[in-house]
């Protein structure tokens, strides 16, 4: 296993950089979070993305910086990770950015966010969010969500106890 994951790091694979990472960043070694996770999002790894924009925004391990932080929100939400862009789409709207929240939250959506379509209902009662975006994203919603069923995963769920 030692020298499986050695070989997976002299290759430069992402998710082994990351995934090197975010253990560092659990057990609060974070330099050396920052270090693997930085490689992996050079390497265009959204979830490493996304973990570097946590680490700007609390300073953990590196100096708070607002720039930063938000640099890698976007690229993380660029290279397709709904969380992000969900959390993106806050960001914007605690800055008074509405028009350009929805747009994050309606992309989020399509791609099968929960939180994102709940924040868009809200907007839609609230008169933030018109009615032919917040039936699109709906549409989107219902559209991710459909394909990711099959009858295997429904039989893998009859099988899992879930609580």
């Amino acid at each position: 296993l030692k020298e499986r994951r050695k070989k997976r790091f002299e290759a430069n694979d992402p998710f082994a950089l990351r995934e090197a990472g975010r253990k560092h960043f659990f057990d609060g070694g974070y330099k050396r979070a920052f270090e693997y996770l930085a490689k992996a999002a050079d390497l265009g790894d959204a979830q490493s993305q996304y973990f570097l924009s946590l680490m700007y925004r609390g300073g953990l391990g590196v100096e708070k910086d607002e720039k930063m932080e938000l640099y890698y929100l976007e690229e993380a939400a660029i290279g397709g990770d709904p969380s992000t862009r969900y959390s993106l789409a806050c960001h914007e709207g605690m800055n008074g950015r509405l028009d350009r929240a929805v747009k994050h939250f309606i992309i989020a959506a399509k791609l099968g966010h929960d939180d994102s379509i709940q924040s868009l209902k809200e907007m839609y009662k609230s008169g933030d969010v018109i009615k032919e975006d917040f039936a699109s994203a709906l549409r989107g919603h219902q559209a991710a969500v459909d394909a990711t069923k099959s009858p295997q995963r429904e039989e893998a769920d009859k099988l899992v106890p879930t609580s």
